[in-house]
């Protein structure tokens, strides 16, 4: 599908002529920056006839000017297209957002595509040895340094197709690494996925001789703010926390020569655009521009025609693209069994990834699987970063089987050997589906989804699979059904929970206050006996510590005179007023 057609122009045949010059892609045509001249007369024009259409000339005229159509219709007298042989066709396939995937070769290698020696170098002893389809469409372009938009689904190797491009162009560049001026710059939507996006590049970049760090909000800056001071060669970055640092003084994007965004549809869901834009207007007008994502839509048309030079398009998947090794499951259920089929869904030997719509849910699901048996962490937007980058270490390293995780982990979040994604509750829309079903089933494996619906959310979850494109297997499910050990498979052993740590009594008893700090023997107790005997004994350190200086409190006071004092019993909460 990647020939260059020269029959006659149907209406129909249109996207996909205009989709082999890189010039015309889609984007190009509604908001390039740069007007394309006249072409000279040349043979490429002969045996187009617009076929005896009446009116064809008139047509034609109104395509070109509003962008439509281009070279589909006669031109006018001495304006013919340039040969196709004088211009730098790429051997990479372009199609228009929205057509079906490229089908292309993957036989070939990281050096055919013309990437440096070094960096594959890195890339073979990482294991990584054949191109996935997204690498292989577009790395001729960007090593070439044009503007790129690239399309790929969830786990489709978008990741290492900008890194690539990225860290050759930097060692092939003069520039030299200055104080807070980063050389490249690489936004994403998320903490997650900039820690996901810094494992590529990161290995890639100090292999030959460059730095990278990650700059995004929830952590203290200062460890940020010294590294940009120091210098970096790649900046990968979420959109607030960098606006901070530039407004601060720390950043200054002026030396950019590569601009990448990663997931801008999603930037967009979260309202990142405009933030987006104010960066994107700080880098010079003259470097490279890649955008990468799983979708096109949502205003990332936008920032298309206001930022990237006459971009080149792939797409190896369609808009909707269901993974051809995923199978798809829908379980209907009870409301009062859905409790109990979760569990035995996460009870396997595989790891499971289990989400919920709302942050609440997903801490207590975790909760509730621990205590069970099944150790379980939780990912959403309310823990820290420290905390987050736990569970997921948790998770990814096989401490634990399951993580309990809102639509925070649907993007950019890559663990291995992910074997079933539930859908504990089903996401609001089919986007969410596909990028929360993508946990699994990543780089050419297998994997299982399963969407539990109550009878509430059955309508609802039939709309979502027609508009994921999907046909999932629909089973009414009881607890213990067969069809849950055959996804599951055997289940796990049980795993004894820790044991919860009581908690501390808070003022009624000298343990809660003598613990920290013992001001008196056992003041706060609430017993005269007790508080008058341990100060006499010298039981209470702080009781003789500060016999020789003036008494600080009325226990102490109190302590001192073989008195309890009046309200003791009260404790903490007047202690040290």
């Amino acid at each position: 599908m990647t020939s260059t057609p020269t029959t006659p122009a149907h209406g129909a045949d249109r996207p996909r002529r205009r989709a082999t010059a890189p010039a015309a892609a889609p984007a190009a045509d509604a908001g390039s920056r740069t007007p394309r001249p006249a072409a000279p007369a040349g043979p490429a024009a002969e045996g187009r006839p617009a076929e005896g259409r009446p009116g064809a000339e008139g047509d034609a005229a109104r395509r070109r000017r509003g962008g439509r159509g281009r070279g589909t219709g006669p031109r006018p007298e001495g304006q013919t297209s340039a040969p196709r042989a004088e211009e730098h066709v790429p051997t990479a396939p372009v199609v228009p957002v929205g057509a079906d995937a490229t089908v292309l070769p993957t036989d070939t290698t990281f050096a055919e595509l013309g990437v440096p020696a070094p960096l594959v170098e890195v890339l073979t002893a990482s294991g990584i040895t054949a191109p996935f389809p997204i690498q292989v469409a577009t790395l001729p372009d960007t090593l070439a340094g044009r503007d790129v938009l690239g399309r790929g689904r969830t786990g489709s190797g978008k990741t290492l197709a900008f890194s690539i491009p990225l860290v050759a162009r930097l060692a092939a560049s003069t520039s030299k690494r200055l104080p807070k001026r980063p050389r490249s710059l690489i936004l994403v939507p998320t903490r997650e996925l900039a820690n996901q996006v810094a494992a590529v590049v990161d290995p890639m970049a100090r292999a030959l001789g460059m730095k990278t760090t990650v700059v995004f909000g929830g952590v203290g800056q200062n460890p940020q703010v010294q590294a940009l001071a120091s210098g970096v060669d790649v900046l990968i970055a979420c959109p607030g926390r960098l606006e901070d640092l530039i407004q601060q003084g720390h950043c200054d994007l002026g030396a950019v020569e590569v601009t990448i965004l990663d997931e801008a549809d999603h930037m967009a869901d979260l309202g990142f655009l405009p933030g987006v834009k104010r960066l994107l207007d700080r880098t010079p007008k003259v470097g490279q521009r890649l955008l990468f994502s799983a979708t096109l839509d949502n205003g990332v048309d936008v920032l298309i025609k206001r930022y990237l030079d006459r971009p080149t398009t792939h797409s190896v998947d369609p808009a909707v693209a269901p993974v051809s090794t995923m199978t798809h499951h829908v379980f209907r259920v009870d409301a009062a069994d859905k409790p109990q089929i979760v569990q035995e869904l996460a009870s396997g030997l595989g790891r499971t990834v289990m989400f919920t719509r709302t942050k609440h849910q997903a801490k207590k699901l975790a909760k509730q699987l621990t205590a069970a048996g099944v150790p379980a962490v939780d990912l959403h937007g309310n823990l820290s970063q420290n905390a987050r980058e736990r569970n997921l270490e948790a998770f990814s390293n096989g401490e634990t089987r399951v993580l309990c995780a809102t639509d925070i982990a649907a993007r950019g979040i890559h663990v291995d050997d992910v074997a079933i994604v539930v859908h504990v509750d089903p996401p609001a829309e089919h986007k969410a589906y596909l990028h929360r079903s993508g946990r699994t089933a990543r780089a050419g494996a297998g994997g299982i989804v399963v969407t539990i619906a109550t009878p509430d959310q059955a309508g609802e979850v039939r709309t979502l699979a027609r508009q994921a494109g999907i046909t999932p297997d629909v089973s009414a499910i009881k607890p213990g059904a067969r069809e849950i050990t055959a996804l599951t498979g055997p289940a796990a052993p049980y795993v004894e929970p820790a044991p919860v740590a009581e908690p501390q009594p808070q003022g009624t008893g000298g343990g809660g206050n003598g613990g920290r700090r013992r001001r008196s023997g056992g003041a706060g107790s609430g017993s005269g006996t007790s508080s008058a005997g341990s100060s006499s004994a010298g039981g209470g350190r702080g009781g003789q510590a500060r016999s020789g200086g003036p008494a600080r409190t009325r226990a102490e006071l109190a302590a001192r005179a073989g008195q309890a004092p009046s309200g003791a019993g009260r404790g903490r909460g007047r202690t040290g007023r």
